[in-house]
């Protein structure tokens, strides 16, 4: 496999023009090729869930709250993105509002007897824009940039409580997907994925971002993960409540999934297990203290 790295971005990395000027100093500073993975915008999953809720309840106002959601990731665009893509991307995003969002919203609004089933597979498909609409953006930041469309290759399958990854199946599109992967910014969503069978829009779970950069960085075999959030790494103790805590400098994957499973909500508990069985090491950043040496996991 190619030398290469992933690096995740959560929402609050690519919640603001701040943090998206962070992030594509950060991105700049690597030796390429790089996989970016990105959250949707801090806080837009919520609404996304929010306005599905009240298109249920038939209260269209959830339309206006698109409309201030539009103008967030406009504004984002015009702070961020290279001139020779701005436009492309202004239009990338209102299509995917005007021809997806509000089609999926007008439709729970105005079906009252819509199956239950068939509400679920609306929602999903509502709330994957969130990490369409920011990979996006976050493409149009780079000269080199490559993007790639999650749902083209992360597959779940049902499993009687939920969904699973279907890990043969992922492994092989994603091999695809990437197979001519040498160099620039390859920039791709996390979270969101498809059924196997049926091909209905899933996700992986809120924090599914997370496992999303690592089952690519298995599967292709990178050199690092690097998850990028807006702490310095893992800490002693809660910072909010235990000023004196301090970073954690180094972990093994199993401190890390102990955390984890305790509560610790710096990565998402099943982020660890596939990076672990490759011995990839895992990095813990800051995107708005990027010089701090965060927190690096790995084997014993």
């Amino acid at each position: 496999m190619i030398a290469m790295k992933v690096m995740k971005f959560g929402g609050t990395s690519v919640g603001s023009i701040e943090s998206l000027l962070n992030l594509r100093n950060i991105v700049n500073a690597q030796t390429k090729p790089v996989i970016v993975v990105v959250s949707a915008m801090g806080g837009f999953t919520n609404q996304l869930l929010a306005m599905c809720e009240q298109a249920q309840q038939r209260d269209i106002s959830c339309l206006d709250v698109l409309e201030t959601a539009r103008k967030r990731h406009h504004d984002a665009i015009d702070g961020v993105v290279i001139d020779s893509m701005r436009d492309e991307v202004h239009a990338t995003i209102d299509r995917f509002i005007d021809e997806s969002l509000k089609t999926y919203y007008l439709a729970l609004a105005t079906n009252p007897h819509m199956p239950v089933d068939e509400i679920g597979r609306l929602c999903d498909a509502i709330v994957a824009h969130g990490e369409i609409l920011s990979s996006a953006i976050v493409a149009g930041m780079f000269e080199d940039s490559v993007p790639h469309l999650s749902l083209n290759y992360m597959r779940t399958v049902p499993d009687g409580t939920g969904r699973v990854l279907d890990w043969e199946e992922t492994e092989r599109l994603v091999k695809s997907d990437f197979a001519s992967m040498t160099d620039g910014v390859h920039v791709a969503q996390g979270f969101i994925s498809r059924d196997k069978e049926s091909g209905d829009v899933t996700n992986l779970g809120r924090g599914g971002s997370d496992f999303t950069a690592a089952i690519l960085a298995a599967l292709l075999e990178a050199d690092s993960l690097e998850i990028w959030t807006d702490v310095d790494g893992f800490m002693t103790a809660d910072p909010r409540t235990h000023p004196e805590a301090t970073v954690i400098p180094t972990m093994t994957y199993e401190q890390a999934q102990q955390m984890c499973d305790a509560g610790a909500k710096v990565i998402y508990p099943p982020t660890i297990a596939p990076v672990a069985a490759r011995h990839i090491p895992v990095w813990v950043k800051n995107t708005f203290n990027p010089s701090a040496p965060g927190t690096v996991i790995i084997d014993n």
